[in-house]
């Protein structure tokens, strides 16, 4: 939904007219996005491997699709904008149908699904990432970043401070939207696993799955951590820009928020993401310098132990790390997404 919103406020600072089209999941999501109107669409997943569910979803995306054309034929809009998943799948079925220009936005650095089966007819297809793989043969794609909240990029014009000798570290731990049970369970125990002269310097900031929450927090009190471990964290922004080194997952989000505010990173990608999306949206920093990737097989107590050490005793190689980071941030995307929208209109 953040690129989604991103968008409508761009184009409505330039005085379009906004239709959000989403399913009912989207809708509890889309209460900050500035739309004119919203239009609740049916739609479903379709599984090869789960046939009975894949019936249900089927039909329940005809559904989508016919109040989609109905709504377009009495309000034809100049240009539709697809930001992939099944929900966005009726309307982009419906404006290739009737023959209207549409544009996809891919977040990942795979594309995903249902953008491939629109990829090679639409007008733009926007990435998130310089590479894009799974791209249909024949179509091309437009790099324009991620679009990102107002906050993150406020956050990105903070310049990154390394950690002094002897003073505070300061590590953020964020696990997605949902936390991450792998990362709630094994940062704190490596952390505690540390050298006594980087634990003691350690200030954590650590997104933790409900229940995770009191084991983490007894492990850090007993190990003399000074720690903060919720399941939520209204404001990640500022978490990033105060932040010495951060521990996520490698979600498209995180990925562009973590090069757009300049921030080093131990990045675990998703075992089990859709054509190992993840480990493919960590693959610039990674390259660039900017962060390590541990995959979930490979992450062990003893090993972050090892890496954490490695990182967080050596301030100028973090800056280093930070400002490789830095390097890929792409603050514009919103705008850029926006050109790409208005040209395939025009």
């Amino acid at each position: 939904m953040f690129p989604a919103q991103a968008l409508a406020e761009v184009l409505k600072a330039r005085g379009w007219r906004v239709a959000l089209f989403t399913d009912a999941r989207g809708m509890v999501h889309a209460g900050a996005i500035p739309a004119d109107r919203r239009v609740e669409l049916r739609a479903g997943s379709i599984a090869p491997s789960k046939p009975i569910k894949s019936i249900g979803g089927a039909i329940r995306l005809a559904q989508g699709l016919m109040t989609a054309r109905k709504d377009f034929a009495a309000d034809r809009p100049d240009v539709v904008v697809g930001f992939g998943g099944y929900p966005a799948f009726p309307a982009l079925l419906a404006a290739r149908l009737a023959k209207i220009p549409y544009v996809i936005q891919e977040q990942n650095a795979v594309l995903g699904r249902v953008n491939r089966l629109f990829a090679g007819s639409a007008a733009g297809v926007a990435a998130g990432f310089a590479k894009l793989e799974r791209m249909p043969s024949g179509a091309d794609f437009t790099v324009t970043g991620n679009p990102l909240r107002q906050a993150v990029l406020a956050a990105a014009g903070a310049p990154y401070e390394a950690p002094a000798p002897d003073g505070p570290l300061r590590l953020v731990v964020l696990g997605g939207s949902l936390g991450a049970a792998i990362l709630s369970e094994t940062v704190p125990r490596a952390v505690v696993a540390l050298p006594p002269e980087l634990r003691m310097r350690l200030k954590v900031t650590q997104q933790t799955r409900e229940e995770s929450l009191n084991t983490a927090r007894k492990l850090y009190a007993d190990a003399g951590v000074e720690a903060v471990c919720s399941p939520f964290f209204r404001d990640v922004a500022s978490l990033l820009r105060d932040a010495h080194l951060v521990v996520a997952r490698a979600g498209a989000s995180t990925v562009s928020e973590l090069a757009a505010v300049g921030r080093p990173s131990i990045l675990v990608p998703l075992k089990i993401a859709m054509d190992d999306h993840q480990t493919h949206n960590a693959a610039a920093l990674a390259e660039a310098g900017a962060a390590d990737v541990v995959q979930e097989h490979e992450l062990t107590q003893e090993g972050l132990t090892a890496l954490l050490a490695r990182r967080l005793a050596d301030g100028p190689d973090l800056a280093r790390r930070a400002a490789a980071a830095a390097q890929h941030g792409r603050p514009g995307a919103a705008e850029d997404l926006a050109a790409l929208v208005v040209r395939a209109a025009s």
